[in-house]
């Protein structure tokens, strides 16, 4: 099979492209092939087998582990690599006989075959996207389905099956239909070059390349090296058998936490030392769910991206928290655990949010009066606090290092020439237009009906529907560019939460529905042309890609939702286990969310971040996140030869921490650790090994952990089969981490000292 350059749509593939039409992008031409073969098979029946059991599988797999304590979300990578042998063998066993295939009636028969040739990297690139939209394109599962969870596991009500569906599909799809109009501005022009998909085409020509090709700079030694292949089956077949360790007969190695054992009965030991429960000093991990849990795998995140999320992180908690805790008591913190995500009454014991709901699931004021106002642990409230600066000074950062950038890139987009690229994809039919109305007018079609005849369900009125359509839509332009050309997404959730809960206070779920809808729908259109971005690099037909995600988008939301529906309906007290059960089913995501649903809806804002609440200081944030890159910029302008100041990225240090909570210290401890030894060392010092294995390291981990997860639940957890011994009765061994240190305060766990 030949290669087609790109002199004209037509051309045999001899001649190599004029200068003026190659990227100007230095990376991309580095990076992304410049030739394209139009008769490789695309639509074959290995892309659908594999496809479809990669999309099912990691929706699956992904809904099941958002439950655990350290929840494990596999990426579409391990599905890269993966599927690569399976494609493999399905090309060398597979009949090529040719047999006439009528799609429609009346059409003309097609002969296709089973087995076209060999397994080419159009097939895989469709596989994956197939598996990124079965990983929710990075998030593990449908955002929607933590409102499913919530009002089942944490309000104790209802929703139906079908409403619960058509929620999460239709915030899932939404975004598709004005991304699809999008593209011609923020994916056929070259200066937009998504630089994360570089990440992932590199690994495809890796994986597609013949086993030497990456051998030309390493030593002539003759030495024989394992294939990729036989080592990804090593590796996962020993990670799936150490799983049994952490998982199941020494559950202390999710944390080993030695300041805790050293001093056994100091609460400040514990709150310093513990890695679940406190600020994690000296505690790491030995078990790959705990490290590679909410921030995804260390081994695939490059090392300048650890070094600032490290700063931010040891900033926060080791500079900031203390201070604010032992130092000046902010927001009485030693009222409350040093770390925790739970809500509290002044009095220290935790917040009764059953009895502040009404029969109409909305707030009930005379109980609310009655209880108090509600408290948050300083360390949770910081994080909001942190949370309104990162993303006032994504503002400020972007425009101001970025913003020319990013103007000239959008200006050149729509006066440059057609790059190499652009051409080459000319070869193949374009989406109708029509395609993306269709659907943008069906989506919000069902939206309203589920928002007028389900109502009851889901809180939300029809009007809150179309402000959060209105809201993503309108940030979705700036927002992709800004993503295609610095690789960073300012995100809308605090934003429209925050918005819900002035106008429509007091309905917890309206809120988190208005959150999903206006913060989902853009980040779903942003995957969505960062999936076509990398379609248009590796020269995919844009149907294909259309088709693809749209019935892996759809096929893995049902997965989500059938998946969590068994499991809320089938384990006892999921999401609140008996402290003394040692459970898995901690559900830490979906904790954060409810506690957030009462924040900014059930309670609102006003009474908890405005003159109504205790928390109304944390405003400022907005601000000091504003300024603070204007300093650093004007820092830059005023010493342009020091080189370190335009380094020092605000919304990167600031944001460090968002995941924590639910993520812990002893997350970003072992996540730091690692990926300094394999992104720093390894890389540094031992690059052919890195270039080699790395990924595929990555991989099979994450697939050795979870099929051995799978097992250990339906071999032991169904039955509540488990071992007792000082390793697993008690895997933290820091229960004081937990308890209050102010005088007078009753601590509301058992076991706490009283000062």
């Amino acid at each position: 099979m030949g290669s087609v350059a790109v002199d004209s749509p037509t051309t045999t593939g001899k001649n190599l492209p004029e200068e003026d039409e190659e990227s100007p992008i230095e990376e991309v031409r580095l990076t992304v092939p410049i030739t394209d073969d139009p008769t490789q098979s695309v639509f074959t029946f290995r892309m659908w087998v594999l496809g479809l059991l990669s999309c099912v599988l990691l929706s699956f797999l992904n809904q099941f582990f958002s439950y655990r304590k350290s929840p494990l979300i596999i990426t579409q990578i391990t599905v890269q690599v993966a599927t690569l042998p399976l494609g493999r063998l399905m090309a060398a066993v597979l009949p090529k006989t040719k047999f006439g295939l009528k799609l429609l009636p009346g059409c003309r028969s097609r002969m296709v075959s089973l087995n076209p040739g060999p397994f080419n990297m159009k097939e895989h690139v469709l596989i994956t996207i197939f598996a990124n939209a079965g990983a929710a394109f990075g998030n593990g599962s449908a955002y929607a389905v933590g409102i499913v969870n919530i009002i089942k596991a944490f309000y104790g009500r209802n929703i139906s099956f079908v409403a619960a569906w058509l929620l999460i599909i239709t915030t899932q799809v939404l975004g598709y239909g004005w991304a699809g109009l999008l593209r011609k501005y923020v994916v056929e022009p070259s200066h937009m070059w998504w630089p994360s998909t570089l990440v992932q085409i590199s690994l495809f020509r890796a994986l597609h390349d013949k086993e030497d090709d990456d051998d030309e700079n390493a030593n002539n030694d003759n030495k024989k090296r394992m294939s990729r292949s036989k080592f990804f089956v090593i590796v996962l077949a020993c990670s799936f058998g150490y799983y049994l360790l952490p998982g199941f007969f020494f559950q202390t190695l999710q944390s080993i936490s030695w300041v805790c054992w050293a001093f056994p009965n100091s609460v400040t030991a514990h709150q310093l030392g513990s890695g679940f429960t406190g600020l994690g000093i000296g505690a790491f991990s030995l078990d790959w769910a705990t490290i590679s849990s909410f921030l995804f795998s260390p081994l695939i995140s490059p090392f300048f991206a650890i070094v600032n999320v490290f700063l931010g992180y040891f900033l926060i908690i080791y500079l900031v928290i203390p201070i604010s805790y032992w130092g000046l008591n902010v927001y009485n913190a030693k009222n409350f655990p040093i770390y925790s995500a739970d809500l509290f009454t002044n009095d220290g014991q935790y917040y009764n949010i059953t009895k502040i709901v009404n029969n109409k699931f909305e707030i009930d004021y005379s109980e609310y009066n009655k209880q108090g106002k509600v408290n948050l642990s300083t360390f949770f409230a910081l994080t909001y606090g942190f949370g309104f600066a990162t993303i006032a000074s994504t503002l400020t950062h972007v425009g101001l290092f970025h913003g020319k950038e990013i103007y000239e890139r959008y200006k050149a987009s729509t006066k440059g020439k057609m790059d190499v690229h652009t051409r080459l994809m000319k070869n193949y039919k374009d989406i109708p237009s029509w395609w993306f109305y269709v659907l943008l007018t069906v989506t919000l079609l069902i939206g309203l009906a589920l928002t007028i005849f389900m109502k009851d369900q889901i809180q939300m009125p029809f009007w809150g529907l179309l402000f959060a359509a209105v809201m993503a839509f309108c940030f979705t332009l700036p927002i992709s560019i800004i993503t295609a050309t610095t690789n960073q997404t300012p995100g809308l959730n605090i934003i429209t939460e925050y918005a819900m809960g002035l106008i429509y206070p007091g309905k917890p779920i309206a809120n988190v529905c208005f959150k999903t809808y206006g913060y989902m729908s853009m980040t779903q259109a942003i995957s969505f042309l960062s999936d076509f971005k990398l379609g248009h690099y590796m020269k995919i037909p844009p149907r294909s890609m259309f088709f693809v995600q749209f019935l892996g988008t759809i096929i893995a939301g049902t997965v989500n939702l059938s998946v969590a529906w068994y499991m809320l309906n089938n384990i006892d007290q999921i999401c609140h286990p008996d402290p003394e059960s040692n459970s898995p089913w901690t559900c830490p995501n979906d904790r954060v969310f409810f506690d957030a649903s009462v924040i900014w809806g059930l309670v609102g804002p006003r009474r908890i971040f405005g003159p109504l609440g205790n928390y109304g200081a944390l405003n400022w944030f907005f601000l000091g996140g504003f300024v603070g890159p204007i300093l650093v910029w004007l820092c830059h302008k005023s010493f342009p030869n020091v080189s370190w100041i335009p380094l020092i990225n605000l919304p990167v240090l600031l944001g460090a921490t968002a995941y924590m909570p639910p993520a812990a210290a002893v997350n970003y401890n072992s996540w730091v650790l690692v990926g300094t030894i394999f992104n720093f060392f390894v890389f540094r010092y031992r690059k052919m090994w890195w270039k080699r294995y790395n990924y595929i390291l990555s991989a099979a981990l994450d697939a050795g952990v979870a099929f051995m997860a799978v097992l250990l639940y339906f071999s032991t957890g169904i039955q509540d089969r488990s071992v007792h011994w000082w390793g697993t009765d008690n895997p933290q061994h820091c229960d004081l981490a937990e308890c209050p240190t102010a005088k007078g305060i009753i601590p509301p766990i058992d076991g706490c000292p009283s000062f």
